[in-house]
Order: C-alpha cells, then structure tokens, then sequence
C-alpha cells in the first residue's frame, strides 16, 4: 500500500457567513481575477431555480446543444465535443472552458450544461475539440453537517477526463470552504484542468504476451525511479513512459526474464497538502484525482493529452518485448482527503454521492488512513470504477491491476463481503474477469485483513510469504510447517476455494519498506529525510543487519549480506506461486534505510545503475536472471496445481516431499518444531497438469535445501526411490558464481555438508526407472 495519513488542515473557521450568489460579471473576467477577457459576454442562467453565472464565447447567447447523457466524460466526435458528467444532488452545473490570454493570463468561458438526464448533466459544444481545457463548477446547498459541499467558486475536474494538465498550487481558494459557509474566492487558477482527447487507439497491430499466471514472474517498478537515471536513456525521456519504452530500458527487462511489469500508480495524482509545505512531493502516487488519465508528470510530450499517445507508445513497447502492463491502481480514496481537504473533483460534484459518510454526513468514514474512502456500493461509484478499468484494458491496452487496498473496495455497508457488488461486478464483466486481478488483501478498518479470503479470478499480495520467509532468513525460527506451506504454494490460504497455487503473489519486499539490500544492512527503519522526526514507516521489519547497522566497509559482513540476498533472492524464484521482484533488488539498490520513501522523489528512490558495474552487485544480477530462466524453462518449478503429496500414478513418487538434515521424511513431531534446515523434493515425473493437447508433461525434479543456522550442517540425501544420485545446481554459499557448473554428482543417501546460512538446489538423477 501507499504511505497513508490523513493530515487536518483546519484552514475553515474565519470564514464567516456564505460565498455570494452567482451573478453577471460585466464583460466577464479572467480565472487570475486580472480583468475582463476580450470577446466575452457574460450572461445569468436560470436552472431548477437556482441563479448560474454564464459567459459565453465572442459573444454568442446560444447555450450548448443538449448532447447525450452517454458516455461519461468529454467526446470528441471529429466537429465538436459531447461533456457529461453525473452530479446526482446538484442544482446547476455549469462547464468551464479556457484558453491562453495574449498577456499570458488563462481565460475561463462558463456554458450552463441545461439539460439533465438520470441525474447526468449533459450539453454539446461545436468547435471544441482535443487539446481543449476544460472543468465544471457545480451549484448546490452548502450544508457540510449532512454531507452537502457544493461551492461553485471552486472549479472541479471531471472524472472522466481522459488528460489532466496543469498543477496543484497549495492556496486558500483550493478549500471548499467550513461550518461557517462556503469559500467565496475562485479556486481556477490553482488547481489542474481537464483535457478534451482524441480517442484513436489502434490496437489491431499489438499483440499482448498473455502469459499464463502459472508462468508469471512480476517485475515491480516506479516508472520515473526505473529510467531517472539510466545512461543509457536519453536525458530528455527519463522519467518518462517513452523512457521504459526506450531500448535500454527493456533491454534489461528482457535480460533479466520478468514476464510482467506492475507500475506504480499512473493514473493523474497530486501531491499531498503537507508535502507541499514542505516543498516536497509525492513520490510513489498513491494519491490518485484522475481514473482515466495517465499522470502527466510522467510525459515527455506535455499534458496537453501527449501524455495518452506517449503512454500507449509504452505499452506497445512492452507488449513487443513479452512483457504484459499491470497498474497498481487507488480506487480506494482520492487525493481530496477528509472533510478539511481540497475541493478538486468528487467533494464538489456530490460530496455525499462518491464518499462513504458517517456522523449524519459530517465526517468521512475511513477505511484507508488517508481522509476518506470511495463509496463503491453506490451504483455510479462502481461504475465509474469498472469504466476506468475497462478502458484501461481496451483504450491503453493493458493486462492487469493491482488493486491497493482492496479490501475497501470489497466492503458492502459496513463488513468486506466476498458477495459485495464490486468483487460480483468484476467477476461477470467480459473484459475484467479475462485479465489479471492482485488484490493487495486489506485496509486499515476492522475486519480488514482478508488474506486469503478473495474469491476465484483474484491472486493476492501473501505478507504471510514475505513474513515466513524474512524470520526464516534473520534466523526467527519459525516452525518449519508455516514456512513449508509458503513455499509449496500456501494451500492452506488458496486451496479450500478452489483456487490455484499462482493465487498467491510471493514477495519478500516491495515499494513500501525495505529494499532487499536494507533488509539485510538495517534493523531499524532511518527515515529521517522523510522531515517526520522518524516516526512514518512500520517498526515491524523483521530485518536483520547480519551484526552491523548500516553501510560498512567490514569485508566479513559484506560477504553475508551478499549470501543473504542469494538465499532470499533464491527461495522467491524457487517458491510456488508467483514471484514479485522490486526494481533494483537483483542489482542491490539501498534507500540507507528508509523504509517510507514516499516522498523521496530523488536519488534515494531512483535505480542507481551504476551498480551493474560493481563487482559486488553484477553477480546478484546474474544469479537473479539465471533463476528466473530456470524457473521459466521447468514445469516443476510453475505448477498451475497444488501438490498432493500423493503419486500420480501406480508406484509413482509422491509430487512433493519433506525431509530432515538425517534424510528421513518430516514426522508430525518435526512440523510442530522450530527448525533452521528443511528439505523440498519435488518431482517432475508426478505433474498433474497436462499440455495443450492432454500429453503428459514430464520434467527433473529437484532437491531444495534451506539452511538459516549459521553452522554448516550434514544433510543426508535422499537415496532409492528418491534418487540414484545429484547434480548440484545451486549453492548461495559460492559468493561469485552460485551456479557454477559442478563436475561430480552426489550419490543418493550420501551427506552433503551445507555451508551456514545458505541454499542448496540439486537436480535429481534417477537409475533407470522412469513413467510410462
């Protein structure tokens, strides 16, 4: 999840009294309040009794043509554009077009949108098309102890806007306004606007990788933080979508194996009200205003709707690279916070038709930690939720969604239900039920954490996976069952609803915490850059600094570290289920332990890919790669069942066994001990998944061992019918070249002497004896 934290900013008591009616002003005025624009006339427009303000355009009278309540948004049909917009409760609506002055100043246009259908504001203007900027100001009560915030002085994006452009100023105007009225002074001129976008997405060439989930490794990654400060991306297009497009950029995509990127938020964010004051910014994203619009920040064309083309340019690049697109999306709150937050969409257009209220509507009830939570049981909520996505999949072809803080999402009244609408709406649609779902299982209210508890369709983000396999590594002692059910797959999460082993998504890190680098150079978290005296950030690391807290030249404990990497990086890659890789891990990046980076839009976050000449680091990358094609080319290693623990066939192995340092089979006494050493043996000659064509699949099997005690241990082989001998595969214990070739094999029922703290991976030879 994103960092969360709501922030007051009790800016509403000296208001006093209400904001004025709306009123002709002569000559119209310009959004900076400079003075009136050339070829305005502004006129007063009367709808469903309320009094509405409206210019009009070289000195037209005629208001918009009714135009169609559908779609949603603003559409541009080749001679004008179609706007609509829901605002169930509001009593007039008005939109807003600007243009640039000659004096540099920014002119705003007001049309009164006249003509209502099903509660969606509706009206069509020749001559408008793409590039054009656009808003609305909607007029209503101002009631704010049951839930009433219209102020038409602030002007509102549209939440359909394909394109945002343009930023948000921290200023008094951008606050809709307090208990004692509205906030009369125009919000225009500091707050982002809508752009009107040609919709010609051409998809007919692209072909989408759609791997198989069973055959998914995910590759998690910030768009600017990935390309900032590559060398070999022109400076122009870092930080950029054209950027990860770039040949560089996937050239190492493609090195390292990883089938998927899931991208950081992209849709249109704005920084936080505190980061501002700061002079800082939002880093990671999560503080989403704009569901259709990809965030301009990240364009090297402009916002002026460049950012849409630049971004399916991106996808395009992806897709003809293998790589399937996943966003990680916020649909679970907006940037527009608690009741003391900015009016910039949603609060302005029917403050208690998006957000979920409580206290009669004073206050918002909050889910996520961060002001207020999305009210997916209303049906134009859902809808515009399942409109973004779809249009994410069809108009910027990509293949999935992370959902943050899902369990908000899920919730009906009051309980997260797995009948809710939402989860029964994705799971029925044509187009999302075929693409990828991750829900990241909880949000901060009771009953929140769902682990395990979404229905089919859906994979998860498994913190139990990361949890297991961080205390295993630091040497925590789990009993050895928690950590042998992560590693076959979690079927004790997955199974009893009939999911499948790829239903959970196995990572060790991710944006939020440590890097993989830091888990192992840090126990406490160092966040002081983050200007919160430290106090941001989780203290639940489950870390260890292998004897030393930070950064050190001590060349023994540079060493353990480098293992300790290998053996996580190992266990991940070799785990069944889906792997997740953060960027940067496979090249040891270090946020100096800063677990919260939120706000660290700088070299702190960005890949620092000078490391790929490190001869410190290139092997991790090497090791990672390798395990990745390993893991690729071996059925065994991507089940797309779970293990049964029985043969297949008659006097078949068992798919899947447990064994001890003694080389006999874990007893029901050993899955009830801590343990520092468990062996994995998996069998290629029991799959039970079939090819295409209902062929048997036949593949090696192999020999895991995980030791975390510091003290090299005996291991005892499993001989006959196990296996006649071992080739070894993998030893983390070698700090070069782990998988270096090994000329003898190992007999079966021999001891193999496992180094301290390493991982050992053996392929199994057998006799002679194989299925028929």
């Amino acid at each position: 999840m994103g960092r969360k934290r709501e922030v007051a900013v009790g800016r509403f008591g000296r208001f006093r009294g209400n904001a004025p009616a709306p009123e002709a002003v002569p000559g119209g005025r310009s959004v900076d309040g400079t003075g009136p624009p050339g070829g305005v006339v502004a006129a007063v427009g009367v709808a469903n009794g309320a009094a509405v303000s409206a210019s009009y355009v070289n000195g037209r009278a005629d208001p918009p043509w009714p135009g169609r309540r559908v779609p949603l948004g603003a559409r541009w049909d080749g001679t004008g554009t179609n706007f609509a917009v829901w605002a169930g409760g509001a009593e007039a609506v008005e939109l807003c077009l600007f243009e640039d002055g000659p004096d540099g100043s920014l002119r705003e246009t007001r049309l009164p949108l006249r003509d209502r259908t099903f509660q969606v504001w509706h009206g069509y203007v020749p001559g408008i098309g793409p590039g054009s900027r656009y808003g609305f100001r909607v007029h209503g009560p101002w009631d704010p102890a049951r839930g009433a915030r219209w102020n038409p002085q602030k002007l509102l994006l549209d939440p359909y806007a394909r394109a945002i452009d343009g930023s948000f100023v921290l200023h008094d105007a951008v606050y809709g306004g307090g208990p004692d009225g509205p906030d009369p002074r125009d919000s225009a001129p500091f707050v982002p606007k809508s752009v009107v976008v040609q919709d010609d997405a051409d998809w007919s060439h692209d072909r989408r990788p759609k791997t198989p989930w069973a055959e998914t490794v995910i590759y998690e990654l910030h768009v600017k933080g990935f390309t900032a400060r590559h060398p070999g991306i022109p400076d122009h297009l870092r930080g950029t979508y054209a950027g990860l497009a770039h040949p560089a950029a996937l050239d190492h995509l493609v090195r390292l194996g990883v089938t998927a990127v899931e991208l950081l938020p992209v849709h249109h964010f704005v920084d936080e009200e505190h980061l501002l004051r700061k002079a800082g910014g939002n880093y990671w994203g999560y503080n989403s205003i704009g569901y259709f619009a990809p965030h301009a920040g990240y364009a090297a064309s402009g916002g002026r709707g460049g950012q849409v083309h630049e971004f399916r340019g991106m996808v395009h690049a992806l897709h003809d690279a293998g790589i399937e697109v996943i966003l990680d999306v916020v649909y679970n709150h907006t940037a527009e916070g608690g009741p003391d937050g900015p009016m910039l969409c949603f609060r302005g257009i029917d403050n208690g038709g998006y957000y979920r209220l409580r206290d009669g509507g004073r206050n918002y009830t909050d889910y996520t930690g961060c002001g207020n939570t999305l009210n997916v049981v209303q049906p134009h909520v859902l809808q515009l939720i399942t409109d973004s996505l779809r249009y994410w999949v069809t108009e910027m072809g990509v293949d999935g969604f992370r959902f943050d803080l899902a369990a908000a999402l899920a919730r009906s009244m009051h309980d997260v239900d797995r009948l809710s609408s939402f989860l029964t709406v994705i799971g029925q649609d044509p187009v999302l039920s075929r693409v990828k779902l991750i829900a990241e299982p909880w949000d901060v209210g009771e009953g929140g954490y769902q682990v395990g508890a979404f229905p089919p369709l859906w994979t998860e983000w498994n913190d139990r996976y990361r949890d297991t396999v961080r205390d295993f590594w630091r040497g925590a002692r789990p009993d050895v069952r928690e950590l042998a059910y992560r590693l076959s797959g979690s079927s004790d999460l997955y199974q009893q609803d009939g999911r499948h082993p790829y239903a959970s998504v196995n990572y060790v890190t991710a944006h939020d915490g440590f890097t993989l680098r830091d888990l192992v150079s840090y126990e406490g978290k160092h966040n002081e850059a983050n200007g919160e005296d430290n106090r941001d950030g989780t203290d639940d690391n489950r870390a260890w600094n292998c004897g030393y807290e930070g950064e050190t030249a001590d060349p023994a404990v540079g060493l353990l570290r480098r293992r300790q990497l290998r053996n996580m990086m190992t266990t991940l890659l070799l785990s069944t289920g889906v792997p997740m890789l953060v960027a940067g891990d496979e090249m040891g990046r270090t946020q100096r332990g800063n677990n919260n980076a939120y706000c660290q839009d700088n070299e702190l976050s960005w890949l620092d890919w000078s490391a790929l000449d490190d001869p410190h680091w290139r092997p991790l990358l090497d090791l990672t790669a390798r395990l990745v094609r390993l893991r690729r080319s071996h059925p065994v290693l991507c089940r797309r069942a779970f293990y049964s623990g029985r043969p297949s066939f008659p006097d078949g192995l068992r798919d899947l066994a447990w064994f001890t340092p003694a080389g006999r089979e874990m007893t029901d006494r050993d899955w009830f001990s801590p343990g520092a050493t468990l062996g994995m043996y998996v069998s290629g000659l029991d799959i039970e998944q079939r090819g295409p064509r209902g062929e048997r699949i036949v593949d090696d099997s192999f020999l895991l061992i995980l030791h975390a005690s510091s003290q090299p241990m005996p291991f005892v082989l499993p001989g006959e019918p196990w296996a006649h001998s071992y080739e070894m595969v993998l030893d983390t214990a070698l700090d070069t070249d782990p998988m270096a070739r090994f000329n003898e094999p190992v007999p079966g029922g021999s001891a193999l002497t496992v180094a301290g703290r390493s991982a050992v991976l053996l392929r199994v030879e057998h006799a002679v004896w194989a299925p028929t």
